[in-house]
């Protein structure tokens, strides 16, 4: 006879079931994919852990440009292992590699319900071991957690933070077993698990399981040697479980250490009608807390202070730590905190899931001692109004909140109060009807909250389309014209995410990462590459000279993505353009003084390619009537543009005048330039400028424009779609006849041979070689390397890339990249394991002599 249905066999499947359901349910009515057409490939999602999961994919089949430790394909050459422990380091991400390439968007859609049921399920696990209850409650409220705003509303589209969410119920629950001096081994395993997944929220979920440990060993009364003794079984669980993981969490250290800074804003509380309106269903906003967990949950955590049959310490404890950790959200400091001293570049409010947690858990006690009476269910519901009475003064409540909240608080109250009326007779029908009632709630306002969500995130953020036509064909001309390691392969200026080359093949300078590397951002910038993202997102810069110092054989062109409205179609298809270009590795002579990069980028350019091949012109610019334009002033020395109605006529542009030789080409660089540019005159297939850029986080990349005429007169007519500026030395006029013979040159003098094996090159230099081999790679943090058989060496430095002299005596060079932080991690994490293998030996030992720790029914009945 099977045993009757208990709440850790029950509980977490029905968790798990709700909140599925509910997930998917809320994407059909939102209409997006894989239920409609509304594509959810928003801001990261599509830019960063999409092309990171697709990378993923490739190095499980063996088809990517480098390896665990490095990747060939972004940023000209990047450290992976940092990548890869930020943004694909959880288990679940391996089953990306049992789906079709061309379906990592499904894969990831997968993913993403499979954590959510996961950290259900977790949460449905930990509570009974809190404090007995009905298996049901704990499904309902497990859902509650999973599907709570902060899930639905921010980490459904950064999705490594849902390790974070599954980790923290397992933490506490690792906490309830050092509190009983159990399951040891298991413990650590979680710990260790947790930070490998995702260390960002497990940071901020092994916080959280600290304090509710705290607050249990305080409500157990247990005696100050044993709470003690607790205690430290915590700490040396977490630690040795910290340890274990050490190999990754290091080398993410140390990555984010050598990172681009990037362009952080400062931290401002969002106002108390704010913070109390994303408790409220349906609220949805980038830059407050996602409190919500459930009117049901909601109502019981409200309860719980008048729960008369709770002890008093319950009572009070689980409520104040609950506000104690809600204001931690709204104060600077403990902000810091939370996010591990580091501000975070996006929304403020990562660490909401902590406090969304222990609502469930408080309304798990309130409902733990029995259904709450009357007396507890009116202030509840009093304290409700009142909550909602404050939050409707705030802008985030829309009119489709008020029918949800209505719906659900008189579903929850109905459920609750029938409940309490069916006293001892749990299988009765009004019982029933009651959990029936209660679950069909918590189901209902979660899909609408959802739904919501999902749709409204497409108005306020950036959204990119699944892989479709135009990314396949992209794929299908990178791949035809790939020549790694000989020569690289750009996917294209107008890129689609922010990671093309993880996404559809080659080699270009595109990146966008938490670990993109300062030298990296400061090289290309000075070079007049673009960015987004405050730096962290670098652009791919469609020119002449940079393609030659990167050896970039080959470049994909494509139209404006379709599925953006940033820039009109232009009619053309995806093609690719060739040129000659040095290999990997170069010889340049050796300065005895090395010029610093200056303010021009094309004389930046030539610094690198070690040949003058640029004329920078004196400019005149006049807005549409003829008139100068008023000086930029500030730190952007220059001319401003204000921004022209859509539709001005040709005539009634600004214009930038210069005078150049005929037949050298133009380019523009304007970095804080917002629009089109075009050389007046120019037939019909003469390439457009597209500038984007903005105030705060981004910068346009230099532009080529075409040919300048047989006059040498070069006119620039430009379209600002918001004020702009026009820096000084904005043209450059390029030589091709001298970029050819420096190509050659560098060509004749360079390797004969170049081989790159994940994070290794190897090259053969001509007899005699002398001054210094130049790799054209970033000089990031961990390249070593040794001519001959010599002894690697750290890296030089050439002007960002990768430098080592020579002294004429050797015809071999060889660089290997060792990630920073790896051995120290691998040391710790050895000293870990041998520490655990110690621990494993004393406790077999111990239990031999039977000396071992008190039974567990021991502790728990002195708990």
């Amino acid at each position: 006879m099977l045993p009757p249905p208990g709440p850790k066999r029950s509980g977490p499947l029905l968790a798990a079931l709700l909140t599925v359901t509910a997930f998917c349910a809320s994407d059909v009515v939102a209409r997006s994919y894989p239920f409609g057409p509304r594509t959810r490939s928003v801001n990261d999602l599509g830019n960063q852990y999409l092309p990171f999961h697709t990378h993923l994919w490739d190095l499980l089949h063996g088809r990517a440009d480098g390896g665990v430790l490095f990747n060939w394909q972004s940023g000209f050459g990047a450290s992976f292992l940092p990548d890869l422990a930020t943004y694909v380091s959880s288990p679940f991400a391996l089953l990306v590699g049992v789906f079709p390439r061309d379906r990592i968007d499904l894969a990831v859609y997968v993913i993403t319900v499979l954590k959510l049921a996961c950290a259900a399920a977790a949460m449905a696990r930990l509570l009974p071991s809190l404090r007995p209850g009905r298996w049901w409650a704990a499904g309902l409220l497990g859902a509650s957690y999973a599907l709570c705003g902060w899930s639905v509303s921010s980490a459904t589209y950064n999705l490594m933070w849902l390790d974070g969410l599954i980790a923290l119920p397992l933490l506490c629950l690792a906490g309830e077993w050092a509190l009983a001096g159990r399951h040891r081994f298991l413990g650590i395993g979680i710990v260790a698990a947790a930070w490998t997944a995702n260390f960002y929220t497990a940071y901020m979920a092994t916080l959280a399981a600290g304090l509710v440990l705290l607050l249990r060993l305080w409500l157990s009364g247990l005696p100050r040697v044993q709470g003690l003794a607790a205690a430290g079984r915590a700490c040396l669980t977490t630690a040795l479980g910290m340890g274990l993981a050490a190999p990754l969490v290091t080398v993410v250290y140390f990555g984010s250490a050598h990172a681009s800074p990037g362009r952080f804003t400062g931290f401002t509380p969002v106002p108390t009608r704010d913070l109390l309106a994303r408790l409220l269903p349906t609220t949805y906003s980038f830059g407050s807390p996602a409190l919500f967990v459930g009117t049901t949950a909601l109502l019981l955590a409200l309860a719980l202070p008048f729960v008369r049959s709770a002890p008093p310490r319950v009572r009070a404890g689980w409520p104040l730590l609950v506000a104690v950790v809600t204001l931690s959200l709204q104060w600077g400091p403990t902000q810091l905190l939370w996010h591990a001293f580091a501000a975070p570049q996006g929304s403020s409010y990562r660490q909401t899931f902590v406090v969304c947690a222990l609502l469930v858990i408080a309304a798990w006690h309130a409902l733990s001692y029995g259904p709450p009476d009357r007396r507890a269910l009116a202030a509840a519901g009093a304290l409700l109004a009142l909550t909602a009475a404050v939050a409707s003064r705030s802008d985030l409540v829309r009119p489709l909140a008020w029918p949800v909240l209505l719906l659900a608080a008189a579903g929850a109250l109905g459920g609750l109060f029938l409940l309490g009326r069916t006293g001892t007779r749990r299988r009765s029908l009004p019982a029933v009807c009651a959990v029936v009632l209660l679950l069909g709630t918590q189901v209902g306002e979660a899909t609408a909250t959802a739904a919501v969500a999902t749709r409204l995130r497409l108005g306020h953020m950036d959204d990119y389309a699944p892989w479709g036509q135009r990314r396949q064909q992209q794929a299908e001309a990178v791949g035809e014209a790939d020549g790694w390691p000989r020569y690289r392969t750009d996917p294209g200026r107008e890129q689609t995410v922010g990671n093309d080359p993880l996404t559809v093949g080659g080699q270009g300078a595109q990146y966008y990462s938490s670990h993109t590397s300062d030298v990296l951002f400061r090289t290309l910038t000075a070079l007049g590459g673009g960015w987004t993202s405050g730096g962290r997102s670098l652009q791919s810069q469609d020119n002449a000279v940079t393609d030659a110092i990167f050896s970039v054989g080959a470049r994909v062109h494509s139209p404006p993505d379709p599925h953006q409205n940033w820039f009109p179609q232009d009619g053309s298809g995806v093609t690719v353009t060739r040129q000659e270009v040095p290999p990997l590795v170069t010889v340049r002579p050796t300065a005895a003084r090395p010029s610093a990069f200056g303010p021009s980028p094309y004389r930046n350019q030539e610094l690198l390619l070690g040949t003058r091949v640029y004329t920078v012109p004196r400019l005149t610019v006049r807005t549409g009537d003829g008139k100068a334009p008023r000086g930029a002033g500030g730190d952007r020395p220059g001319v401003r543009l204000d921004a022209l109605p859509e539709g001005t006529a040709t005539d009634r542009r600004p214009t930038i005048t210069a005078r150049c030789a005929a037949g050298s080409e133009v380019y523009l660089w304007t970095p804080h330039f917002a629009g089109t540019a075009r050389l007046a005159g120019a037939p019909a297939g003469a390439p457009t400028g597209r500038f984007r850029s903005d105030p705060v986080s981004k910068i346009a990349a230099m532009q080529r424009l075409g040919t300048v005429p047989a006059s040498g007169l070069v006119r620039v007519d430009l379209s600002p779609n918001r004020p702009s500026t026009v820096p000084d030395g904005a043209v450059g006029c390029l030589d091709t006849a001298r970029l050819r013979t420096a190509v050659e040159r560098l060509t004749a003098t360079g390797a004969a041979e170049v081989s790159v094996s994940g994070g290794t090159i190897r090259a053969r230099l001509p007899e005699g070689s002398t001054g210094t081999a130049v790799v054209a790679a970033p000089r990031i943090a961990g390249w070593r390397c040794a001519t001959g058989d010599a002894s690697a060496v750290p890296a030089g430095q050439y002007h960002g890339l990768i430098a080592v002299p020579l002294d004429g005596t050797s015809t071999r060079l060889t660089c290997v990249f060792h990630p920073p932080g790896l051995r120290l991690g691998t040391a710790v994490g050895g000293m870990s394991m041998l520490a655990v293998a110690l621990l494993g030996v004393l406790t077999a030992v111990r239990r031999r002599r039977g000396t071992g720790p008190a039974s567990e029914d021991g502790l728990y009945k002195r708990a």
